[in-house]
């Protein structure tokens, strides 16, 4: 079954490429959304600029100039579409996680019926079945679900 599961992720993964480029088409499209995309992208180009001078030692007071609005729109819509398909990716990590958890807890639980048991069983064979009869007490002071 996990081959499967691994499989079904690489194919999330895939889908959701063709998803992201969908969405960079649309984003350019529409006059709102490519003005707040643009302001974005604007806003991006500023911040990075600015890293890079610091990285590289250029730090300078020196005006950054704005991207044009094609290429703000370009890169606003790239930044959108690696977005998607990285929390794509993520969602679905956090899926094998959880899933691999509920796995480990369903095991442990399985594993401790079993310890139980034999416990149980060797309660009976000393003589002491009185003892581990809080179980089935436990059993009976369940309350019924009320319709």
């Amino acid at each position: 079954m996990l081959p499967l599961l691994k499989l079904g992720t690489l194919a999330l993964k895939t889908l959701s490429k063709p998803i992201a480029a969908r969405l960079k088409q649309q984003a350019g499209i529409h006059p709102k959304f490519r003005n707040t995309i643009v302001s974005i992208a604007q806003a991006n180009h500023r911040i990075t600029t600015t890293m890079q001078r610091r990285i590289y030692g250029h730090a300078t007071d020196v005006e950054i100039r704005p991207l044009n609005e094609e290429k703000a729109v370009q890169a606003a819509v790239d930044l959108m579409g690696e977005l998607f398909v990285f929390s794509v990716a993520v969602a679905a990590l956090i899926f094998e996680g959880m899933r691999q958890r509920d796995e480990e807890l369903a095991q442990e639980v399985e594993l401790l019926k079993q310890k139980l048991a034999e416990i149980e069983q060797m309660a009976k064979a000393r003589g002491l079945a009185g003892v581990f009869s809080l179980r089935q007490a436990q059993a009976e002071a369940k309350p019924t679900p009320v319709a």
